[in-house]
């Protein structure tokens, strides 16, 4: 066995550490992205998200945050909208 091996052990908590950071970031652009379309879709999908990668103990616990912030403010602007047009979308008219 070479000294670079690395155990299987290490292998799959690298992995897992990966998985996390992607995580945080995909929670951080889904909510972003649901600002501006699909409310009800992409900001309960960053919410979860962004709060598994804050369970799994990510790099990137700000971009974790981040998403999990911005999925709650899509949920909130989806309500406004409800409230205010009476709509599930945005309205121009």
């Amino acid at each position: 066995m070479s000294p670079r091996a690395d155990s299987p052990a290490r292998t799959a908590t690298r992995v897992r550490a990966r998985d996390s950071d992607a995580m945080a970031v995909a929670a951080f652009v889904l909510g972003l992205v649901g600002l501006l379309v699909m409310n009800l879709l992409l900001g309960p999908a960053a919410v979860v998200l962004g709060v598994l990668a804050l369970r799994r103990h990510t790099a990137r616990p700000g971009r974790a945050c981040l998403g999990v912030a911005l999925g709650v403010a899509d949920l909130v602007v989806l309500a406004c909208l409800v409230t205010a047009d009476g709509t599930w979308s945005w309205s121009l008219t």
